[in-house]
């Protein structure tokens, strides 16, 4: 089954796992899309445009390593897309490790890419297989600006704000309240501290008059992928959705966790989180619009000595995942990535290479670099 498709998309009845699917028929790649319920697979496959010329299977599949070793066996590269992470991510790495495949996931949870890093990295690093969580819009576009950043010698210090309009789909809401019960953390002379629980910021952003309000959202994977990164010794993240309305009430939830949810036993938390969660976003949102759906993401980066700021702004965040997901894989099946075991997109595949893709779909403007030094 795999041998003949290379590439495994598992968890395509969700919002983003469609869009995977449809830049893997871009790239003119064979998949296999994956998922639990594979009826919902099927539903979700059928209304991708264009999916009668693509080359396709779909795979209903149990979400336990011994099943999903079996499905990924004559694999290259398995995208997942099942989250939150931190409760089902565990299976998938496992089965990669064990099959033999490359791993990518579009993570938002900080906590399980420091622990997929911890547990699985060298493991990874010793069979020359990727394993790359949290290669997504929210983060390896910023990432991309970070380092376009660094490019200009003694920086050491990176500020980075990620904004988006739009509306989070039904697994990124789950993500969201998940990692409200985590603790987050910011680098700060190479070492992780963490973050106020009920951390937010008012911020400047760029080309526009008003302020937004961000938080922290997990801390992000750019604290972790910037630890052994000689360049970089503090690195802070904030982000979130540009509607200010929406962030005050995101604001207000994280002291009603902090509060009322952060001292409920474990187990009471995550139902009580999972509840909240399935309340506000239940639904497939629509598919995106680039009128309406863009993307901001500004880096401010810092030396002793030198100041460079870089701004790249795009368009439906979603999209931007999708891609990237979709050219890990393509670039994966034709030469080894740049680093293996954990990595982040840019370490693994080259931060202007990524851009180029996001430029040529049509998905972020040429970036805007201002360097003082």
């Amino acid at each position: 089954m795999s041998e003949k498709r290379p590439v495994v998309v598992y968890g395509v009845s969700g919002y983003t796992g469609r869009l995977v699917c449809e830049y893997l028929r871009e790239f003119n790649i064979p998949f296999i899309a994956a998922g639990r319920d594979g009826k919902k697979v099927q539903e979700v496959v059928d209304k991708i445009p264009g999916i009668e010329t693509a080359d396709y299977e779909v795979v209903e599949v149990e979400h336990s390593v011994e099943a999903l070793t079996k499905l990924f066996k004559g694999a290259k590269s398995v995208s997942n897309m099942v989250g939150p992470f931190i409760k089902y991510g565990s299976e998938v790495v496992e089965a990669c490790l064990a099959a033999g495949c490359h791993y990518s996931d579009t993570t938002g949870e900080q906590d399980w890419v420091m622990l997929a890093k911890e547990r699985w990295g060298e493991a990874f690093a010793k069979k020359n297989l990727l394993l790359a969580p949290n290669v997504a819009q929210m983060y390896t576009t910023g990432e991309i600006a970070a380092n376009l950043c660094l490019e200009t010698p003694g920086l050491d210090t990176l500020d980075i704000l990620v904004l988006w309009k739009g509306f989070p789909t039904y697994a990124s809401t789950q993500t969201i309240f998940t990692i409200l019960k985590a603790t987050w953390y910011y680098l700060e002379q190479n070492k992780y501290v963490a973050w106020s629980p009920t951390a937010s910021v008012n911020v400047h952003v760029p080309g526009q008059h008003e302020t937004a309000i961000a938080v922290p959202w997990g801390g992000t994977a750019h604290p972790v992928w910037f630890k052994d990164d000689p360049r970089v010794s503090n690195c802070r993240v904030v982000g979130g959705v540009m509607a200010r309305e929406v962030m005050e009430g995101v604001v207000q939830t994280q002291q009603m966790v902090q509060e009322k949810i952060r001292p409920l036993p474990p187990d009471q938390q995550d139902a009580a989180l999972a509840a909240i969660a399935s309340s506000l976003q239940a639904s497939m949102p629509p598919r995106e619009n680039t009128r309406v759906n863009t993307t901001l993401d500004s880096v401010y980066a810092s030396g002793p000595l030198g100041r460079a700021h870089c701004v790249i702004h795009g368009n439906c965040n979603y999209k931007q995942t999708g891609l990237l997901q979709a050219y890990a894989a393509f670039s994966l099946l034709q030469t080894a990535p740049r680093k293996v075991g954990f990595a982040s997109a840019c370490q693994a595949f080259g931060h202007r290479e990524l851009l180029g893709q996001l430029r040529s779909f049509g998905l972020v403007m040429k970036p805007d670099l201002t360097v003082h030094d």
